[in-house]
């Protein structure tokens, strides 16, 4: 079974939290994970795979929508 390394700066999916993330560093046994567009990082806790071009695209949409909303500088 191949479990997928992530590199730093790799966009990853999440599954524990659903999320999207970038890879920041590796610690023990998780990766420290920071969203798209900046913020606050978490670890993830669950498998991770990389992002599929769907879920790059729609991260990229969510920050521009919060950036028109005036919610992220």
């Amino acid at each position: 079974m191949n479990v997928y390394e992530p590199e730093p700066g790799d966009l990853v999916y999440d599954a524990a939290t659903r999320k999207i993330g970038e890879a920041v560093d590796h610690v023990g046994l998780y990766w420290q994970l920071k969203p798209v567009g900046g913020g606050r990082e978490w670890d993830a806790h669950g498998p991770l795979r990389p992002a599929t071009l769907e879920e790059r695209l729609s991260s990229g949409v969510a920050l521009a929508n919060a950036r028109s909303r005036g919610e992220w500088p």
